[in-house]
């Protein structure tokens, strides 16, 4: 048995990450952050004396006769309401806009398809039953 002749093997090189590949492993935003609207940023302004004193009230819940106020006053639907709704994974405004139409192509859809179907059935009723 003669020993087989071997090829050199070949060098592979491996074409270098870019900055842009780089940071989408790692996570980074490549992106430049949206410019919020001016509804959006006059919300958030008018919203910001309510978050304080929400976070005022917050700090009242950890002492023990506010809370007995708090199950008083509040009856237990609403208090387990709450929990439910916060449990909610809401949709993003697109996914929002994306279902809503889906929603109106499908009723336009089914409309003409009815319409169509009733005209027929018109048709072959009067030329049926009339005749």
């Amino acid at each position: 048995m003669a020993a087989e002749p071997t090829e050199p093997k070949k060098r592979v090189l491996k074409k270098a990450d870019t900055v842009r590949d780089v940071a989408e492993k790692i996570g980074v935003q490549t992106q430049a952050p949206k410019k919020q609207s001016v509804l959006r940023l006059s919300l958030h302004y008018i919203g910001t004396p309510f978050r304080v004193v929400g976070r005022q009230v917050a700090k009242l819940g950890r002492y023990k006769p506010f809370r007995i106020v708090g199950y008083i006053l509040l009856p237990k639907y609403f208090r387990n309401s709450w929990k439910e709704l916060r449990q909610v994974t809401w949709p993003t405004r697109r996914e929002s806009w994306q279902l809503t139409s889906a929603v109106l192509v499908f009723a336009a859809i089914f409309g003409v398809m009815i319409a169509v179907v009733d005209f027929g059935l018109d048709k072959l009723f009067k030329q049926v039953l009339l005749k």
